[in-house]
């Protein structure tokens, strides 16, 4: 497979996008984890999640030494292992993703440089930034050149909503932590990996609570009655990355595996697992 410069002193094959579902080029080294410090607040009393954060697969971001070192912290601090359940498909759609699985993840939407919806873009190996104003929160995302706008002066969701890769979403204050409500997605996207797609009638909620001055806690419910038995609950945590800035992403320049993927996908045989006997 063709290998692409996708960003500055960083290689990426075109095979570790698709199959390990990452596309996380690596930054520059930073600090270990931040030494304690106080939870920044807003005017409004409410915790501050303005700053450039990372989450997913650490060690391709940052690289393993680093990464072991947070997993260090974390024990250290007795932070528990986050939930990671299997998705609760229902018997047809579970028949569905075992399709794509057998097909290595060929088909997946993120591999053929479409926008990843919610939560998946959140969780990718790529930084994004949270600014946080009095009456909205804004996420920019490295990756896509994504954006969202989140309100939270009270405003209900739109009722002329259109169908988009990351939905519509609003967000309220519980206490101390952020809720956001994101509602109005298309099925172009999967929700966290091969195979996890959904309908036009995924709701998913967000729960953003910054526990200590460099992390927040990102907990996630997936409901969808179309396909799921019942809610997927979803959990990870953000690292705050100070010295971090976002770069350009292009996922279409110099991609040359796009024109073979579109051939793969017409070639079934070349790409399917054989049959285990």
């Amino acid at each position: 497979m063709a290998i692409h410069l996708i960003r500055p002193a960083v290689l990426v094959t075109a095979g570790t996008i698709l199959l390990a579902m990452a596309g996380g080029p690596v930054h520059a080294q930073q600090s270990s984890p931040a030494p304690a410090a106080t939870i920044p607040h807003t005017a409004k009393g409410k915790p501050d999640l303005s700053g450039v954060w990372i989450t997913g697969a650490l060690q391709l971001l940052i690289g393993e030494e680093e990464a072991a070192a947070y997993r260090k912290a974390d024990a250290e601090a007795g932070r528990p292992m986050f939930r990671r359940e299997p998705p609760p498909y229902t018997p047809v759609a579970e028949a569905k993703r075992q399709e794509y699985l057998a097909r290595r993840g060929i088909d997946d939407p993120m591999a053929r440089c479409l926008i990843s919806g919610v939560p998946r873009i959140t969780t990718r190996p790529l930084p994004f930034e949270i600014v946080q104003l009095p009456d909205r929160i804004i996420i920019l995302y490295e990756a896509h050149h994504a954006f969202r706008i989140i309100p939270t002066d009270g405003r209900p969701h739109p009722p002329d909503i259109e169908p988009s890769y990351l939905g519509d979403s609003v967000g309220h204050w519980e206490g101390d932590t952020l809720v956001v409500d994101v509602i109005g997605f298309n099925t172009n996207t999967w929700l966290a990996g091969v195979g996890t797609i959904h309908s036009e009638k995924l709701h998913v909620t967000e729960r953003y609570t910054r526990d200590t001055f460099g992390t927040v806690i990102y907990d996630v419910t997936i409901e969808d009655p179309e396909v799921f038995t019942k809610p997927w609950l979803q959990q990870e945590i953000f690292r705050l990355r100070p010295n971090e800035r976002l770069r350009e992403y292009e996922c279409i320049e110099n991609n040359e595996d796009l024109i073979r993927f579109e051939k793969l996908l017409q070639t079934e045989p070349i790409y399917t697992r054989p049959t285990v006997r």
